[in-house]
């Protein structure tokens, strides 16, 4: 028995929306995202800008501090945070982006200004 034509079309409609809806949906880049036009990457470095921001909200004791190093996260060292930006997804987690458990554990988003500024010391190549 041959279909008609609209049954068709209707069917493989619903087989193309169906096979749309699986894939799977891309990650932010949120080192593209970073607006660092007025941000001088001499003095966003580490030392300066970076330390002060993980040892107050992220390297806390029982969270990503060296003793606990929860989710084996050490981010109270140079080398730990960079590390840590380099392979694990910390900017999707402090932005609380979608697919990622949200950083601060429990704690409120970091203003879009620190993330700004944390987002172009990656891109800027992680200067010390």
């Amino acid at each position: 028995m041959k279909l008609p034509i609209s049954t068709g079309f209707v069917f493989i409609l619903i087989i193309g929306l169906a096979w749309a809806g699986c894939k799977k949906d891309e990650k932010r880049d949120y080192l593209a995202e970073a607006d660092c036009t007025l941000i001088d990457p001499e003095t966003n470095r580490y030392t300066n800008v970076v330390q002060p921001i993980m040892l107050l909200s992220c390297a806390l004791s029982g969270c990503h501090d060296a003793a606990t190093q929860s989710e084996g996260i050490n981010l109270s060292t140079y080398t730990g945070v960079k590390t840590a930006f380099q392979t694990k997804d910390v900017l999707c987690a402090i932005n609380h982006g979608e697919g990622c458990e949200p950083m601060p554990k429990g704690g409120a988003k970091l203003n879009g200004a620190t993330l700004n500024l944390l987002a172009c010391w990656a891109k800027n190549g992680y200067k010390e």
